[in-house]
């Protein structure tokens, strides 16, 4: 019997085809010229890579962005040109889903992110991933909203427009259809 959080042998291959293309296709993403390593990495650590193929059914199209030499860790974004499909019309957190009195969202995203085995972007990696090319031009993501802002009802979102990046708030119970989150994993 598999385990929850493990893919079977052909899933697997079949998401590291998908991964290993992604990687060669967007050199511009990262440094690190060495799939084989990665893929080792990606091998050994099969949560991880449960946790890539759901960031990849939900649409988020996740890619390499970084090494840490510190931690001796890869760093995946979700990379898709728009905040990742199969995850928006949520709202922030289980307590704003909660307080909603009539037309509840299905989710939330940080539930969602912590099922996935994966973290909201914060305000930073956001920046970071724009550096890397446009994204959310037409979208919104949900980012990591410090605790104070939280606490007040509210939550972060970002987007790119006019070639800039804009952070917003919104009440954290607020969901449309253009907002979802993007993800980062490290393995």
């Amino acid at each position: 019997m598999k385990n929850k959080k493990e893919l079977l042998p052909e899933e697997s291959e079949q998401l590291l085809k998908i991964l290993k293309n992604r990687f060669e296709k967007n050199k511009n993403r990262h440094k690190e010229p060495d799939w084989e390593k990665l893929q080792i990495k990606l091998e050994s650590n099969p949560e991880k890579l449960w946790s890539l193929n759901e960031m990849e059914k939900t649409g988020g199209e996740p890619d390499v962005v970084s090494f840490d030499e510190k931690t001796n860790e890869y760093i995946f974004y979700d990379c898709s040109a728009e905040s990742p499909k199969g995850r928006r019309s949520v709202c922030f957190d289980y307590e704003a889903q909660e307080s909603r009195k009539e037309h509840k969202p299905e989710n939330n995203a940080i539930d969602m992110a912590a099922a996935m085995g994966i973290e909201l972007l914060n305000e930073e990696q956001y920046r970071e991933l724009l550096q890397l090319g446009k994204f959310d031009e037409k979208t919104s993501s949900w980012i990591k909203t410090p605790s104070e802002i939280r606490k007040l009802g509210g939550a972060l979102f970002a987007d790119f427009r006019y070639n800039t990046v804009f952070v917003y708030h919104n009440g954290a119970q607020s969901y449309y259809a253009a907002r979802g989150f993007r993800g980062v994993l490290r393995v």
